[in-house]
Parts: structure tokens; sequence; C-alpha cells
């Protein structure tokens, strides 16, 4: 579904990830695990076309998406993005309706059909159905963070992405919202190939299928996921994932 192939970024000076080479299977769970500033979030956005939005970014080598150079002359890096949706470590709802935030993207993108079918479709997907379908107009900012979370994961839904890139989407949440998310991309597998940027060691080990240990932008070890956890190939990996180096 994805791969990269030497796949380096750099901001200005300061090189944020290295060479990077691994392809992401399709339909499969994959956990980007490391140390703040190993290069998770940079190799997410590297995969949607979102680092070139800030100043001073310089993509080299190659990420693809079905066989296609994501940066290939004739790619627009809008429709990148809808194909390749991305949730952010902070629920980033609308000042708006919920369903005016389901709707927004598909307007956007002149969709023909009934959006209150497709807004029923994507909200029972991400497991919110039942909370809001009594009041679509009520505002997103009333729903609780762990709601807003699951709206922003419908509102990328909505737009038909193949891919779901996920950046920390735990991190700010109570256990209960955390458990909520967690059974909700376990449940998307079945339809998404999903990417999960994340520190919790523990919820990479749980929900992954392969998972990819960054060191200072560099790749380390790239392994089905009960592989890396119960017997990684390298010393670095086997003290991050045993807790010897955080």
């Amino acid at each position: 579904m994805l791969s990269a192939d030497r796949l380096s970024v750099r901001f200005g000076s300061k090189t944020a990830l290295a060479d990077v080479s691994l392809d992401v299977p399709a339909q499969k769970i994959v956990s980007v695990i490391g140390r703040s500033a190993c290069g998770k979030t940079t190799l997410l956005r590297a995969f949607n076309r979102t680092n070139e939005m800030i100043a001073g970014a310089r993509t080299t080598g190659t990420a693809r998406f079905h066989g296609t150079d994501l940066y290939g002359r004739t790619v627009d890096p809008v429709e990148v993005r809808r194909r390749i949706g991305m949730i952010f470590q902070r629920a980033t709802p609308f000042p708006k309706s919920v369903f005016d935030n389901i709707a927004f993207g598909p307007r956007a993108g002149g969709f023909a059909g009934d959006l209150h079918e497709l807004a029923e479709e994507v909200l029972t997907s991400a497991g919110l159905w039942a909370d809001v379908a009594g009041d679509l107009d009520a505002p997103a900012l009333a729903l609780s963070a762990g709601q807003q979370q699951q709206l922003c994961i419908a509102r990328t839904l909505a737009v038909r992405p193949d891919v779901l890139l996920m950046d920390e989407p735990t991190a700010s949440l109570d256990p209960a919202a955390t458990a909520r998310i967690e059974s909700l991309v376990h449940s998307l597998k079945a339809t998404y190939t999903v990417v999960i940027a994340t520190h919790d060691l523990s919820q990479a080990a749980r929900l992954s299928d392969m998972t990819a240990f960054l060191d200072a932008g560099e790749l380390v070890e790239y392994s089905p996921t009960a592989t890396l956890f119960t017997n990684p190939r390298t010393r670095q990996a086997e003290e991050y994932v045993t807790g010897r180096t955080s």
C-alpha cells in the first residue's frame, strides 16, 4: 500500500529522517515507535505530503502509494492528502455542528450523494453514531475529548481515504477513551491500512501487526510486532522496548 525507499526529510540544516526504507502492507496496522524527535511524525507526514507545508522542508528518496511516486510531478498533493488521511494527537473538530464537520470534505470534493446517509455510515464506522444520532446539529466542540477524536476519524473517513495515518491519537485521552479509540482502530483494519505513531509501547504491542523502531531519524528495526517486542534483532530496539533506554 505504502512504501519508502531511502526516504529522507530535512528542515533547513536539520535531518529529521535519514534514508528510511520500509513497506506498509495493505489492511494492516503498522506502529512507529521511538523516543521524542526520532522522526515518527515526520515519517507519517512524508506519506501524505504535509511536511512540504513547513518552510525549509526538503524531501529526497522515494515514497510510493499503490506503486505511484507520491512526489511525482503530475501528482496532486491535495489528492494525496485525501487518499492518505491523517489524524492528529489533539482532536481538531471544526467549530461547526457534528453534521457540518462530516459534510465539509465531501462538499468541497463535489460529493453528489446523500450527505445524511454518508454521515450515518462514517459515524457508525467511527463508533459515534449512537452518541450523536439524536442531534447532528449539536456543536462538535461540546463533545468529550474522546468523542471529538472519533468525530475527526469519521470526518476523515467521509472523503474515502485508503490509508489512515494517526499521530499519537490517544495521547491526550483518558484510559476509557483510549480503549474506545483502540477498539475502533482495530475494527478499521478490515477496510483501511493504518499507520500509528505512538509513544505507548503497550498500545503498539496490542494493536499493530508490524512495528518500526526509529532512532535519531534512522530506521533501526522493522519487524512483526511480536518479534520486535519479544526477540528484537538489534541491541537498540531491545533496550528501548525493555525500558533500559527512553
